[in-house]
């Protein structure tokens, strides 16, 4: 067998290499010289790129000469320098003279010894009592679908279910 699939490959290559063989080659386009081209001539890579360059090229704004219309004064502005070595925050900065925050923990903390506890305002009659509003969230227990034939097995009167149950439990096939 394998000697045969051999076979049948060389007989397939050698094919192959006739009908090569046996076709006639294309042949090539004439070339012409760049002088026949004229003005269509077509462009080479380089000369494409040289013509970008030249013209992405910087171009020389106008000279312009400006003319001062009067004398600039010249001012030194180290004379009014100060110390360079000053902090960058104040460091005597006492937060609780600025922020109101605290005035008003502290004004809470008074107040709320007058104020009733939570024992105190909590009345049982005010708390709203419901038994059962949650039942209907309950899974309802489902009896097993071998149960449901174990019962209808049972019962003469369907027999019908019960030969149709024997014949797919017990396949022939």
């Amino acid at each position: 067998m394998g000697e045969l699939k051999i076979i049948i490959w060389i007989i397939l290559g050698i094919i192959y290499l006739i009908s090569r063989a046996r076709k006639k080659p294309t042949p090539d386009l004439p070339t012409r010289p760049a002088e026949d081209y004229g003005e269509n001539k077509p462009l080479s890579f380089e000369d494409l790129l040289k013509e970008i360059q030249s013209a992405k090229g910087p171009k020389a704004p106008p000279q312009t000469v400006i003319e001062p219309a009067h004398e600039f004064q010249t001012v030194d502005y180290d004379d009014d320098v100060k110390k360079e070595d000053q902090p960058l925050e104040d460091t005597d900065y006492n937060y609780k003279d600025h922020d109101t925050i605290y005035e008003t923990y502290e004004k809470a903390k008074q107040e709320a010894f007058y104020r009733p506890a939570m024992q105190e305002t909590l009345k049982l009659e005010n708390t709203i009592v419901r038994f059962g509003q949650f039942k209907k969230y309950e899974q309802q227990a489902r009896p097993s679908l071998a149960r449901e034939y174990g019962k209808d097995l049972q019962d003469v009167t369907n027999f019908k279910k019960a030969f149709i149950l024997s014949e797919i439990l017990n396949r022939r096939f």
